[in-house]
């Protein structure tokens, strides 16, 4: 009786290792996921407020930052106004898009991978 709950006892204990192992294993196979930048455009139409208030109702950017970026954009043509996993890029870009397409501005942004 004895021995036989020693055995159990001990295939448990091995089960618990492999399955332990194999835990460790998957982890080892996972990746950082990639990173989007996105980057906004100079145009001729879009104002300099508005270009303010896209940076910080979308990209959540502070009033001094936003306007620094703003002048960058300007002085620059583009300016990557952060950096983001795939999803969270596009959703932002679309947005700031949308908001800009509803006031008639044809202000660009895209999003490409970052390096």
């Amino acid at each position: 009786m004895l021995c036989s709950l020693i055995r159990t006892f001990v295939a448990k204990i091995k089960m618990a290792k492999e399955q332990s192992q194999l835990r460790e294993r998957q982890r080892m196979d996972l990746k950082e996921p990639r990173r989007y930048k996105v980057i906004i455009y100079n145009d001729d139409f879009t104002t300099m407020e508005f270009v303010v208030k896209i940076l910080v109702q979308v990209f959540l950017k502070s009033e001094e930052e936003a306007n620094a970026l703003m002048l960058q954009v300007h002085h620059s043509d583009k300016a990557v106004v952060g950096i983001y996993s795939y999803d969270i890029a596009l959703s932002k870009a679309n947005k700031a898009t949308r908001m800009a397409r509803e006031q008639n501005y044809p202000l660009r942004l895209t999003v490409e991978q970052a390096e």
